[in-house]
Order: structure tokens, then sequence, then C-alpha cells
């Protein structure tokens, strides 16, 4: 884990590295430079009485330069740190949204919201914050190293209790990593279900409050949110106990190196001085040797959340089904079989050809495979077996208008490269650019969130607009006026036919009137195209679809 996320940003982890090993450096020399200081200058000037201004002048500029040297070290290790730190964090985003646009709808279907927001973001983020103590704790190992070097040069024996130290941190932060990795993993995994209920219970507002389920929802998130505290505090109790015996040992090291220190001092194998120096250094190494328990103590939720955008990332992309792009606007369809998981098709054994520029409707029941042969004519999902001849250039509009909280510019550009007058011209063919004119700012009026602030028919209108804006050579409509009125609904289907005479046009409809501006109906029941015709032909000759014909008409609605 480490190793792929270094290399997304080795430079300023490099250089976080380098200051951090500078600052290692700089450390050790402060505790000599402070026992050469207690023995040239302190000692003497007890003893003595006097010490000649020149070495305390030098006494005092070798403790600022290297106290000059120590945070050019820090800086070097912190700026350096966080590039790498935030670089990784950006890198990581990038890769799992590029990821998720291209994994298929149904994909996406099969996962909660909220989990996936937070592979995107609370996992990424937890992915990413061991690298800004990491550089520190690489130091640390070269302060180890410098370190036992100089005390083995200095002194043997209290080397030996400085060294001994080290065996022992370690194996306490093997035992800690071990036993907190199953905590901090289910720590993760409840962050992600929290985060689903409450997109769940946000997005799905109006049907809570309509149904006066408001108690249920905090019931159902209370529960979560409980779950994700104890599994917090677990793994935070388990943290305690082990940062408790980290600053332990060391304390315990330092009274030892006093003892011993004492006594070689009396036997004058060491000056006093390097005493001094000794438990200086031990006492500024107990924050570095914690900061190596730190970074221990968090690799395992920093692993548990790694290996969920891991798991993102090496998601397989099926393959594309059998897809020619057809010369034309025409659409040839060959076996289309498909199924959602385990279930039985939806879609079976469809075939059926297209002339370019005509307008289909596809009618039929509900649970017929209508909404779906649409998705597959997308490309948004991938049938079992069978091949699809279609233009390239595809657009889609739903019946449950998605609009972002932007302007109703951007909402029908949508980041594509076309001009003011594309838009308007759109919007015209769609029947909204009057309403949105009449607007206070016009096209640069923000919609709010989902396009609240907009009725059923104008979010229906706007997605038509967007869907029409970069004039697609197929345009499938999945019952996409149904919330506008029959006299606009026929407006908009006439002006598709003058502009768009090349483009053919795939509807799902339910209303007659619709159904029968259409140049031909592919009638569709139980999967299959039980028939095709125009309107007139299948009510003479086909009774299901006369029968179902007759409902929507006396209903009045769409089902």
């Amino acid at each position: 884990m480490l190793r792929r996320e270094v290399a997304l940003h080795p430079r300023p982890f490099a250089a976080g590295v380098f200051g951090a090993v500078v600052y290692a450096a700089a450390t050790v020399g402060s505790s000599w430079v402070l026992g050469r200081v207690v023995d040239r200058v302190i000692r003497p000037r007890f003893e003595v009485g006097d010490v000649p201004g020149s070495t305390v002048a030098v006494g005092a500029a070798a403790i600022v330069a290297v106290g000059v040297l120590k945070a050019a070290g820090i800086v070097c290790r912190r700026v350096g740190a966080s590039l790498a730190k935030f670089g990784v964090e950006a890198t990581l985003r990038e890769q799992v949204v590029a990821k998720y646009q291209r994994l298929p709808l149904q994909w996406h279907q099969s996962l909660p919201t909220g989990r996936l927001l937070s592979h995107g973001y609370a996992d990424i983020e937890a992915a990413a914050d061991i690298l800004a103590p990491l550089p520190y704790a690489t130091g640390v190992v070269a302060l180890l190293v410098i370190t036992a070097a100089w005390m083995l040069l200095t002194d043997p024996f209290l080397a030996v209790i400085g060294l001994l130290l080290l065996p022992v941190l370690i194996a306490m932060n093997l035992h800690f990593q071990r036993q907190v990795e199953h905590p901090a993993r289910v720590e993760r995994e409840r962050v992600g279900d929290v985060s689903a209920v409450a997109h769940e219970s946000f997005d799905g507002a109006m049907v809570v409050k309509t149904l006066g389920a408001e108690n249920d929802e905090t019931e159902r998130f209370r529960r979560q949110a409980e779950a994700l505290r104890d599994a917090k505090v677990t793994v935070s109790v388990m943290r305690s106990r082990f940062e408790t015996l980290i600053d332990a040992v060391p304390a315990v090291g330092t009274i030892a190196v006093l003892v011993v220190g004492a006594w070689r001092v009396e036997a004058g194998a060491i000056t006093p001085g390097t005493l001094v120096a000794f438990v200086n250094l031990l006492t500024l190494l107990v924050f570095p040797l914690r900061l190596i328990g730190y970074v221990l103590g968090d690799l395992p939720r920093t692993v548990a959340s790694f290996d969920r955008i891991d798991w993102v990332l090496t998601q397989e992309v099926p393959a594309k089904a059998v897809r020619r792009e057809a010369p034309s606007a025409g659409v040839d369809i060959e076996g289309l079989t498909f199924a959602y998981g385990d279930n039985p098709p939806v879609v079976i054994d469809v075939s059926f050809s297209l002339r370019p520029g005509s307008t289909v409707a596809v009618v039929g029941p509900t649970g017929s495979g209508k909404t779906t042969l649409l998705l597959l004519l997308a490309r948004l999902l991938e049938p079992a077996s069978g091949a699809i001849h279609a233009p390239d250039d595809i657009a889609l509009a739903f019946q449950e208008a998605f609009l972002f909280s932007e302007t109703l510019r951007d909402n029908i550009a949508l980041g594509r490269d076309v001009s003011q007058e594309q838009v308007e011209a759109a919007a015209r063919v769609a029947r909204i650019h009057d309403f949105i004119a009449s607007l206070p700012d016009g096209y640069d009026t923000v919609v709010g969130e989902r396009g609240a602030t907009l009725s059923g028919g104008q979010r229906q209108r706007v997605a038509l607009a967007r869907a029409l804006v970069t004039t697609p050579r197929l345009l499938l409509l999945d019952d996409a006026t149904s919330a506008v009125d029959p006299t606009t609904e026929s407006e908009i289907l006439d002006a598709l036919g003058t502009r768009l005479r090349e483009t053919t046009t795939v509807m799902v409809a339910t209303r007659p009137s619709t159904v029968a501006l259409a140049d031909e109906v592919l009638f569709l029941a139980d999967g299959r195209v039980q028939a095709r015709g125009t309107h007139e032909e299948l009510l003479a000759t086909v009774p299901a679809y006369a029968l179902l014909a007759r409902a929507y008409e006396q209903a009045g609605v769409s089902p």
C-alpha cells in the first residue's frame, strides 16, 4: 500500500524524508552540542568561576546553528509530507471517480450511494492520512541509527539501555497492530453504513415526511450511528492503552540511564556533559518513538480504507456486447437478451430494425422491459447475448429528470462545447425557452438540487433540451414527456420531427395520442416484441394491445 501511494507523488515525499533525516541529524547534534556546552561552559563556570567570552560565544553559536538546521528540516519535512498527502488524496479521488464513470450502471445499482460516497471521500482521506507522519517516522529510523552509533561510540553501558528500548517498542507496536486490524476494518465499514442511511433519508425526504416516517428514519439512523460509535470506542480504548505503554517505556529507559550514568560519571568513564547529552537525547526521542507507534497504530485503519479503495479500482469493467456503429441513424438489434443478476430475463431474444429518421413508440404493460430496452440501446446496460448496431451518437431523456444545482444553461450544455445559440435552439424544441426567458436571470438562473425549484414538467423539458442540444443521431425518450400536458407534448414531437429529420427517435409512450404520432409501434410484453406496426394496425389486429390502449385512455393517466 505504501509503495503504491508513494509512487503517485514520489518527489514531495522524498523531500519530506530528506527534511526528516536533516531533523534527525540535527536532533542528535543538539544533544552532543548541549553536552559540550555543559563540559566547557557550565562546569568551568562553577568550578573556576570564569569562562572566556569566546568560548561562550562559540557555544551559543553552535546551539543556534543546530536549532536553525533543525527548523529547516522541520519545514522541509512538513511541506513535502503535506504535498505528498494531499496530492495522493487528489489522485486517488480522480482514479476512483474515473473508475465509477467506467463501471456499468448495474454495478452502481447494486451498491448503496452512501457506500460509494464513503469510498470516494472518507476512505481516501483515511488511506492518505499516513503519508503526513510517514516521512517523520522514516526520519525517526535515521534518528535511531545515528543515535545508536553515537551511543556505542560514547559509552557501551548506556548504549545497551538505549538500544534495548527499540525491540520492546517494535514488539508492542506489532502486537497492537494485529489486535486493532479487525476493529479498524469494522469501523470503516460502519462509516459507509451511516453514510448510506443518511443519504437515503435526505434523498427521500419527501417520502419520509409525506408518510410521517420521521421517527422510523431517526431510529434507523440511530442504530447505525450507535454501531459506528461502538466501533470507534473499541478502537479508541485499544489505542489509549497502547499509547500509555508507549509513553511509559521511554520514561523507564530515562530513569535507567540516570542511574547507570551516575555510576559511570563517578567511575570517571564519562563526563557529566555526556550524561546530560544522553538524558537529553532520550527525552527528545520520546515523541519520535511515539510517532512510530502512531504510524504503526494507524496503519490498520489506513490499510482497511485502502483495501476498500483498491476494491473499487480493481473492479473489472465488463466486456462490451457486440456493437457496431451504424453508418447512418438506423438501428439493428439481433437476439438481445438481458437479466438483472440471477433473476429471470426481462428482455428475451429481441430483434428488430429501425430505418433512419423514423419515430418509434415502445408500448407495453408495466414490467414488460420497455425501460430496460432503452437502457440497452443507450449502452448503460450490457446484454447477456445479442448484438446492437446503432449510431454512437446517442442521447437519452428519462421520465425522472435529474437536474444539477447549477444554472439552466449549465444543465442543458452539461459541460459540452456548445454555443448559447445551440442551447436556446434545443430549449425552443423542448418548449422551455419562453419560460426560461421570463425568469429574471434567464439561462443564468440556478435551480435547486435535483431541480427542486422547477415543476415536474419543467424539469422534463430542461432534461429533453439537454438531450437535444448536440443533435444526436439516436434519441431515446423514456416517457420523458409524461409530466407535460398533451398539447405541449404534441408541439414538442412535431418540433422534433421538423428539426431532427435525420435522427431516429425511440420513445416509451403510454398516451394514445402520443403513440399515434409515431411512425411505428413496438408492442412489448413479457420481454419480447409481440407485434409491430402503426398504432391503427395494432389496434385492429392485436387484442392485447387494443385492451392496453383502451385502459390507458380510460384511466387518463400514465401507468
